[in-house]
């Protein structure tokens, strides 16, 4: 397109026309000269509503649709020449993946893969926040979203990828009331043209929060065992005892929380009257969505012990625990833990065989950093020093000086992610093993 380009959004219940025409820094700018980067944005501000998907709203005047130039530009940055690169043809294959994917979305037999098997297609294992914004930014790039969300759910959780949600004029009850359509999550702009790798299209945004939502809990949306209100006390002590659970949801269908029932609550209610009808123990309980933030709701499962968690259709699809949390938060500190340990066992090592003056000649050597001590190396500093053949012939070990020194890097890498709070997925787990290794050689050899 070029500056000037003429764009038309037909909606297509009511008929109303609204224009608007591209900029020549590529924003859309309305008739009352409102100039927008998101076509989704623009598509809302046209008509005053939404959410819209501005790339399959707005046209050129022959009809072509936003969406399609940009499956065209795709298609043919896809077919350039092969550069030998791997990652360049690691791009082109998953772009034939996800066009095939798309195609399926519009065909109404739309693909669904586990978070797992999609990170895969990435070259991916895990969540951080890079990688995660990466993916965001290509499928939406292929007009493709995730149902649930692929980064609120665990990892080994199924999702489908759908197409685009399209014009949502006339649509009542919960969901467009919340900006959704049919249970599908509101349109997301993060895409970008070609290279799809930046981290959105809305200006102002910068490094994403990279915090657990209730969805990457294990338990969160792993199915729930109810009773109806007409349940009797012999039914729930049976399914109680047999699973193991300390409470039961009370469901009058998928979506209608009636409350729940504990050992507390029966107790409670036979102690008082031991012929009082099954109701009388339902007590108050909470639902959240698999999408919140898990911090968010941890005053609610203060308050009630578990909390039901709905999917991206409102159903209930799960329960979690205090203990579940405590689980969560406790996997999560290990390997912190792990990595302070590590850093104390190389600052030891370093600053009781090796000599100071020698080891600032390596780190510091043009004295910017003023470095005056051992305990203001960072651990890049450690790699320098313990790389170096002669200060690690120095320690006098009876190990390889690469092997050690590649493995260094592995955990600098997990430790980077893990600082940053970047790690969703919790690289830590697997590096926790890892990690105690190194500390144990450190100790045994460090002396």
């Amino acid at each position: 397109m070029s500056a000037g380009q003429r764009l038309t959004f037909r909606q297509r219940r009511s008929g109303k026309e609204h224009l608007a025409q591209v900029t020549a820094d590529g924003r859309i700018e309305l008739n009352d000269g409102q100039r927008f980067k998101s076509p989704s944005t623009a598509a809302a501000a046209a008509t005053g509503r939404g959410p819209y998907d501005g790339w399959t709203s707005w046209a050129l005047d022959d009809g072509t649709l936003l969406d399609a130039l940009r499956q065209r530009l795709l298609d043919t940055v896809a077919e350039l020449p092969s550069s030998g690169d791997v990652a360049a043809d690691g791009s082109v294959a998953r772009h034939a993946r996800l066009k095939n994917a798309r195609g399926l979305a519009d065909a109404d037999a739309p693909v669904t893969v586990t978070v797992r098997d999609l990170l895969e297609w990435w070259g991916a294992a895990r969540r951080g926040y890079l990688v995660t914004e990466q993916i965001a930014a290509e499928l939406a790039n292929h007009g493709l979203s995730t149902v649930p969300d692929f980064a609120a759910v665990g990892i080994d959780d199924r999702v489908t990828l759908t197409g685009p949600s399209g014009d949502t004029e006339g649509e009542e009850g919960e969901a467009a009331a919340q900006g959704t359509v049919a249970g599908q999550e509101e349109p997301k702009e993060t895409g970008t043209p070609v290279s799809a790798t930046a981290s959105g299209d809305e200006e102002g945004r910068g490094e994403p929060i990279q915090g657990q939502t209730v969805g990457n809990l294990p338990s969160a949306l792993k199915g729930v065992v109810s009773v109806p209100s007409s349940a009797s006390f012999e039914e729930v002590f049976t399914k109680m005892r047999l699973n193991g659970y300390s409470q039961l949801p009370v469901l009058s269908g998928p979506r209608n929380l009636r409350g729940a029932v504990t050992w507390e609550s029966i107790a409670r209610v036979r102690y008082a009257d031991s012929k009082a009808p099954f109701s009388d123990a339902i007590v108050a309980a909470h639902a959240v969505s698999y999408a919140d933030h898990l911090i968010d709701v941890l005053p609610d499962l203060e308050r009630f012990g578990f909390l039901l968690v709905k999917d991206q259709t409102n159903q209930i699809a799960g329960i979690i625990t205090v203990a579940d949390v405590a689980a969560e938060y406790g996997a999560t500190a290990r390997p912190f833990l792990l990595i302070g340990d590590l850093d104390r066992q190389l600052r030891r090592v370093i600053s009781e065989g090796l000599d100071l003056a020698e080891v600032i000649a390596l780190c510091d050597p043009d004295g910017r950093r003023k470095l005056a001590a051992f305990d203001q190396l960072s651990y890049g500093d450690y790699q320098q020093v313990l790389g170096n053949p002669e200060q690690w012939d120095k320690l006098g070990w009876p190990l390889d000086r690469k092997s050690f020194i590649a493995r260094l890097d592995e955990l600098r890498a997990i430790r980077n992610e893990l600082m940053h709070f970047n790690d969703k997925d919790k690289a830590g787990d697997s590096a926790i093993p890892m990690l105690r290794n190194m500390i144990e050689l450190l100790r045994e050899h460090g002396g």
